[in-house]
């Protein structure tokens, strides 16, 4: 195996291989190796052995035999745990944001302001949960009967995470599973496993017992839907494309799982025309490139009401201009590359194809010069684009912001559910009665007002139509992980009982 020493400080720890099964790192076994790229550069920076299903077999076996042990420890015991967790995810903070940026590309400033801290945060708040595993309260709801609602843990988890936020998606599949009493097998994006692996090995420096957080690194096709589909898999939890979380619900429905689904998404950022323009337009502009657009709740479809619409796109435009590409590793960065050269063609291809019915305003291009061996694209602003257009409908996951006017608020609340997605949006207006109105009727998981992106862990995250269903983070999160079981108590000593009467008469 090798690992080149560029800006990658636990190389040596993750020599030993890529799959991270009962508390010890090992090589994959299924004969094919998989390099993980710097995006900024081209170059290979890990390669490793994928897995294959003897690994899953594996993976899901150390799951199983944790299980009895992890769900039987007391809350108190698990949120101890889970406190103990997250104190080493802080004290190895700055290995998490430098890994994370040399696999993604993300720029340094990004991964220790937010994708870090936010996981620290994520650890900490299912610290606290783990103590609240409860049902209701008993009550006499059927004559002489006491009932009351346990909520138990549900088994061996079998989640898939993607390559747009490895860390924070591994921590939002795990976090909540494993506070609730279960175990876990993780399979993360082959293109970026390095902090899923350091936040599993972080996990066992706290004291979690060894196979309760395993992580298998493969493909999708090989050791994805084999983890979907084994038969010792309760759960499935999946975040990624709206198409392949329709094959993971099929492969998942014939051994009747669980299912949680975070699928893609199109959001709207709809401007009214009374709204703080000077705000709106810096939000537009961070809503849309935050991770290089890479995010599912990324604002793509800006709406802005007709009076205000050309100075809103011209604003928009110069803004964009002044955002920095460069090396992720460097202080003045305000943009890294998209996770790899394919994404990047795949992002021009549809603003080039854009050109033939809109306006490319901003961007528009791979730039020159050293960025160019890089995954790079330019920061691109398209105006003019019809409603039923590629660019408007599609998912792009790219640095780009489609501009549409509008004239009437019912017409803007129409545009903006226009599509079959509904994770996130955002609207724009100083006026509470409007904002409100528009907050009901957008058929998303989560509408912000006067603002784009930012969530906490104590707030649920997740979609509508083909968004999804399930929530990650917060309680509701926390919920997902458990099964409910009524429990009911005869209060009387008689031994013939009236449904037996009922029932069969007297005997």
């Amino acid at each position: 195996m090798h690992i080149p020493g560029h800006r990658f400080p636990a190389q040596e720890r993750l020599a030993a291989g890529a799959q991270y099964i009962a508390g010890r790192l090992t090589r994959g076994t299924s004969g094919r190796t998989h390099a993980v790229v710097d995006p900024a550069t081209g170059d290979a920076v890990y390669t490793y052995e994928l897995a294959g299903h003897d690994d899953v077999d594996a993976a899901v076996a150390a799951a199983r035999a944790a299980f009895p042990g992890w769900a039987g420890a007391t809350p108190g015991e698990r949120s101890d745990a889970l406190h103990r967790f997250a104190a080493v995810v802080a004290e190895r903070a700055e290995e998490f944001a430098r890994a994370e940026s040399l696999q993604c590309g993300k720029p340094l400033k990004l991964t220790r302001e937010f994708d870090v801290p936010g996981t620290i945060d994520n650890t900490a708040f299912f610290a606290g949960a783990a103590r609240h595993l409860q049902g209701q309260s008993a009550g006499e709801y059927s004559g002489d009967h006491t009932s009351y609602v346990r909520r138990e843990p549900i088994g061996v988890v079998g989640s898939i995470a993607p390559w747009n936020y490895p860390l924070q998606m591994a921590a939002w599949k795990i976090l909540p599973a494993i506070a609730a009493g279960n175990t876990i097998v993780l399979k993360p994006a082959e293109l970026t496993p390095l902090t899923s692996l350091l936040f599993a090995e972080a996990a066992t420096a706290a004291g979690i017992p060894d196979g309760v957080i395993n992580v298998v690194t493969g493909t999708g096709k090989e050791a994805g839907e084999y983890l979907v589909g084994h038969p010792d898999v309760v759960m499935t939890s999946f975040t990624g494309s709206t198409a392949v979380g329709k094959r993971v619900a099929e492969v998942a429905t014939a051994t009747v799982k669980r299912l949680h689904l975070e699928l893609g998404g199109k959001a709207p950022f709809v401007v009214f025309d009374d709204a703080d323009l000077d705000a709106a337009v810096n939000g537009a502009v961070a809503g849309s490139l935050i991770n290089t657009g890479q995010d599912c709740t990324a604002a793509t479809r800006a709406y802005v009401q007709r009076p205000l619409y050309e100075e809103f796109v011209a604003r928009t435009a110069a803004l964009m201009d002044t955002v920095r590409l460069g090396d992720p590793f460097a202080a003045g960065t305000d943009l890294g590359p998209l996770i790899s050269h394919a994404q990047r063609d795949r992002v021009a291809g549809f603003v080039e194809r854009a050109r033939a019915y809109a306006r490319v305003v901003a961007g528009g291009e791979v730039p020159e010069g050293e960025l160019k061996s890089g995954a790079y694209y330019r920061p691109t602003l398209i105006a003019d684009a019809a409603q039923d257009s590629e660019i408007v409908q599609s998912e792009i996951f790219g640095p780009v912001l489609v501009v549409l006017p509008f004239d009437t608020d019912d017409e803007g609340i129409r545009l903006a559910n226009d599509t079959p997605y509904g994770l996130a949006a955002s609207v724009w207006s100083r006026d509470v009665y409007r904002a409100n109105r528009a907050t009901r009727e957008i058929k998303a998981g989560c509408v912000w007002v006067n603002d784009h992106i930012p969530i906490i862990s104590e707030m649920p995250h997740g979609g509508y139509k083909a968004s999804g269903f399930g929530k990650d983070m917060s309680t509701y999160s926390f919920e997902e992980y458990t099964q409910i079981k009524h429990v009911m108590f005869d209060n009387t000593a008689i031994a013939r009982k009236d449904w037996h009467r009922t029932i069969f008469g007297d005997r």
